[in-house]
């Protein structure tokens, strides 16, 4: 059955201009961007699981305010959209790209002389609120034509 609507959708967004295709993952990036960086907020992979948080510091500065993580890395800055007529895309930008590899896979990281492991905390991905929100803008910007 979802198979056969998949095939139906992709058969109605080969009739589309390129241009009006390119509208359509524009506003897919652009809905996808938000809705990402609202879960990285939250501080949620996109099966819904929290964050692991961070480790306790040993020291903490007097007067010293902590972020919440990943602060920077949601915002419209260093998360960025790209949409052609054949496909919507979210990234970080080339500065932000490394530090976001790190946590994606839970690589390890030299800090000064020390290295470490740093936990997974998946930062892009699909939820099943994104999947049927894509789904949904697709059926929007078809029924217009």
């Amino acid at each position: 059955m979802a198979d056969a609507i998949e095939a139906r959708l992709s058969a109605l967004i080969a009739t589309l201009e390129p241009s009006e295709r390119r509208a359509l993952t524009k506003d897919i990036a652009r809905r996808l961007r938000e809705s990402q960086a609202k879960r990285i907020a939250a501080q949620q992979n996109p099966d819904g699981s929290a964050y692991e948080p961070r480790k306790p510091r040993l020291r903490k500065k007097k007067g010293s305010v902590r972020r919440t993580m990943f602060a920077k890395l949601r915002t419209a800055k260093y998360l960025k959209t790209e949409a052609t007529p054949e496909a919507a895309t979210v990234t970080f930008t080339a500065q932000a790209q490394r530090i976001a590899r790190i946590h994606q896979f839970g690589l390890r990281d030299r800090i000064g002389a020390l290295t470490v492991k740093y936990p997974e905390r998946q930062l892009l991905g699909f939820t099943d609120l994104e999947i049927e929100m894509v789904e949904q803008a697709m059926m929007e910007r078809l029924s217009h034509t």
